[in-house]
């Protein structure tokens, strides 16, 4: 997750790369009960990111994604997600998914119509100090965001 953002702006062609990848994410019977809410304006993010627990990842970002969904449907809310993540990544722009402290503000901010329900905010942008893992540095990157080991994670069943 990338918290801090260059001021680099996101092109158009990445931003809609992005896009469709959450477009693109598995849905359960093919529903696809989901809305991208999608913010550029500066002053815009700025007050979007009141209603977040983290404010700087959007204050400081090129862009924010909100994504409503219904109740029914928050599992494929973070399929498209992740899809985003890592189409994101794939355009060397970082990102975080933000939780909403103040939805009434946020949907509002966003203009979400009654029915939908915001499921989270993802925000977007370069990363202000970029970091290239090395292939044969996954010990370390594991280490650095803090799983669990692999052996305490899987049952061997066979």
């Amino acid at each position: 997750m990338v918290h801090e953002y260059s001021d680099k702006p996101i092109s158009d062609e990445s931003l809609r790369r992005v896009l469709e990848a959450g477009r693109a994410a598995g849905s359960s019977q093919n529903r696809q009960e989901w809305k991208f809410y999608v913010v550029r304006d500066r002053t815009r993010l700025a007050e979007l990111a009141q209603t977040v627990y983290a404010p700087g990842n959007i204050s400081g970002a090129q862009a924010a994604i909100g994504l409503t969904t219904t109740a029914r449907n928050q599992f494929d809310a973070g399929r498209c997600f992740q899809n985003m993540v890592i189409a994101a990544w794939a355009e060397g722009i970082g990102s975080a998914p933000n939780g909403v402290r103040q939805m009434e503000a946020a949907t509002r901010l966003l203009g979400v119509p009654p029915g939908e329900e915001l499921a989270a905010i993802l925000s977007l942008g370069y990363p202000l100090h970029p970091h290239t893992p090395r292939a044969d540095d996954v010990d370390g990157i594991l280490r650095r965001i803090k799983r669990k080991p692999l052996d305490e994670l899987v049952v061997w069943v066979d």
